[in-house]
């Protein structure tokens, strides 16, 4: 099923080992790592917030302009040709390890950067985005940039220095914008627009922004809730500097943004689903395959395996319906289960909240049983914030790296009386602990790691993690509520159809509307629920593919394990193998676990 990434393999197969005068030369590699680090900070400056790092708190990358995808090209060469100068024999094998992660980075990165439609390092996620399109209804950083205005999320409003930050931060974002129009009506003009659909998305996204009253204003957030060592000197100053900047800048920018996507983009915007309906679209896809599965599997390829999984599923999801005692077909059961108001208990956003903390509870007292490694930093459930609840999913976003910010979940309830909870067990697992909070915390916590692997990186091993841990719940505790084990097999079903239903749409022609039946049929989301979904992997093609192909990694990886050790197989080592290194692309993850494999027969 799997073929590694080619580019790794050919870089390192046909360099020649550096002689000893030019060794001598080198500077440590852990500098060049450094390094590394510091030109990842520097050109997405909200992760190096994210991180907890000040030093570009004040600062937004206008990461769709042509001077910084030219930055990018130029010190991602520069890197590669560095590394040319290093081989394994001058580092310890923890650090070649990161060294090819590395190598892997910029190499994919650069090969992106010669694609005529997508740019790269973007804020959001570090997934990439379209230099032409460079809006959509979800996963966009004018999204992002309204999260982090609310003052409760990783943008820091502590200190009278955090607050002009945000400000000085806030008027790069309207650069931002003014580039975002620009490049859409190049995107106009050469034909490279959003499906219509996803354009009538992002339209009642942008009133909120336009029409509150300043003192209910979002981005006014910060100012109702002052620390209270703040003076009343900075009080007033901060007060009408923001009040001046929301009245004289950020609500004419979102009208004249407003104004262009309804009058301007809507009736331009594309009938087609897919990427491959755009110019060079094909080509695009298939480098974004590479990208966020990091093998060099075909569109083809993965759309079959999504399928045997399908099939795999349903014939464990008919087991499921059987302890449940349904009597109908699986149709039908997913009709039952998305319509139980058993499974719909809740009349207030608090007692969901309140049911996830109970789920963290029952799994905390099994954790010394599948694991040893920890994070130290702290975690909260809460609720999604209502500008972008009826678009959202549910995410994590992780704390600051020195474990003073704790790691949030993120629960979208738009209405509370249709919330179902057949698959929250499932969900907190991928979520929270042991899923992203744990990958996420450990891997920012472990000072053993060159820096550059802290953040979120690799998605595939990041999701693949998460998905891979949903299946642990009988091992923590979890499932024994029939419903829940079946919420279980909807989530893996869920990440399944997304390896149809993606390249259904990106590479074989699907329209929206085959690519919603097809889940519909497959699967016991709502439909609402469904389309949102559909309309995501229409916004971010290649991303939901990450999920599915890196869990069968790493179960394939855990079957192997278990297989060739036998009695001597342990679990928690297992995972410590898995967890310690940072996120890997698969073809390193798979190198490693081998490495240990054989170390572990020779004991």
């Amino acid at each position: 099923m799997y073929s590694g990434p080619s580019i790794i393999l050919s870089f390192f197969s046909c360099k020649e080992s550096p002689s000893e005068e030019t060794q001598l030369q080198l500077d440590p590699i852990d500098s060049v790592f450094v390094d590394f680090y510091e030109f990842k900070k520097n050109i997405n400056p909200i992760e190096a917030t994210k991180a907890g790092f000040e030093k570009y708190n004040d600062t937004i990358a206008n990461y769709i302009s042509d001077s910084y995808q030219a930055h990018l090209t130029e010190k991602y060469s520069e890197f590669l040709s560095l590394l040319k100068n290093y081989d394994e024999t001058m580092m310890t094998q923890e650090k070649w390890l990161s060294l090819r992660v590395m190598i892997w980075d910029c190499s994919i990165k650069l090969e992106g950067l010669e694609n005529d439609l997508v740019t790269l390092d973007s804020p959001i996620y570090n997934l990439p985005s379209f230099e032409l399109i460079p809006l959509f209804q979800i996963q966009s950083l004018h999204l992002y940039v309204a999260q982090l205005a609310g003052g409760y999320s990783v943008q820091p409003f502590k200190t009278v220095k955090d607050y002009d930050n945000w400000l000085s931060r806030l008027e790069d974002y309207m650069l931002f914008l003014d580039t975002c129009i620009l490049k859409m009506n190049e995107g106009i003009a050469q034909g490279i627009v959003p499906p219509k659909v996803l354009i009538e998305k992002m339209i009642p996204q942008l009133p909120e922004f336009i029409d509150a009253p300043l003192e209910k204003h979002l981005f006014y957030s910060p100012i109702t809730a002052f620390p209270e060592n703040f003076t009343e000197d900075d009080k007033k100053r901060l007060a009408k500097e923001y009040g001046d900047f929301i009245s004289s800048k950020l609500v004419k920018k979102y009208r004249e943004l407003s104004d262009f996507i309804s009058t301007t983009y809507l009736p331009v915007g594309r009938e087609t689903s897919g990427l491959g309906a755009l110019p060079h679209g094909k080509e695009t896809y298939d480098y974004l395959i590479k990208l966020h599965t990091t093998t060099n599997m075909t569109a083809d390829e993965i759309h079959e395996i999504g399928k045997n999984e399908v099939v795999r599923i349903k014939g464990e999801m008919e087991k499921a319906k059987k302890e449940i005692g349904f009597d109908g077909d699986i149709t039908s059961f997913f009709d039952f289960v998305r319509a139980n108001k058993s499974q719909m208990p809740f009349k207030d956003p608090e007692e969901v909240i309140a049911n996830f903390n109970s789920i963290q509870e029952r799994v905390e007292a099994h954790l010394n049983e599948v694991f040893d490694l920890k994070p130290k930093a702290g975690f909260e459930v809460r609720r999604t914030e209502a500008f972008r609840e009826a678009s959202a999913s549910a995410e994590y976003v992780p704390g600051s790296k020195d474990a003073s910010r704790s790691g949030i979940f993120y629960v979208p309830i738009p209405d509370v009386t249709t919330y179902n909870k057949y698959a929250d067990e499932a969900l907190f697992l991928h979520e929270a602990i042991p899923g992203h909070h744990y990958q996420l915390s450990l891997q920012q916590e472990n000072k053993d790691l060159p820096e550059f692997l802290h953040p979120e990186s690799m998605g595939v091993f990041v999701e693949g993690w998460a998905l891979y841990a949903e299946s642990l719940g009988k091992e923590l505790g979890l499932y024994e509520d029939p419903y829940q084990y079946f919420g279980m097999l909807s989530m893996e079903m869920h990440r399944a159809i997304r390896l149809v239903v993606d390249t259904g749409i990106h590479a074989k022609g699907w329209t929206r509307e085959q690519a919603i039946q097809y889940s519909l049929e497959n699967e016991a989301e709502s439909e609402a629920s469904i389309i949102a979904e559909v309309e995501r992997y229409m916004a971010t093609p290649g991303q939901a593919l990450s999920y599915k192909i890196g869990q069968l990694k790493i179960r394939e990886l855990r079957n192997k394990a278990e297989n060739e050790l036998g009695k001597s197989f342990d679990v928690k080592e297992f995972h410590n193998q898995v967890l310690n290194s940072g996120s890997l692309p698969l073809i390193l993850l798979e190198e490693k676990i081998d490495g240990w494999i054989t170390s572990q027969k020779s004991l």
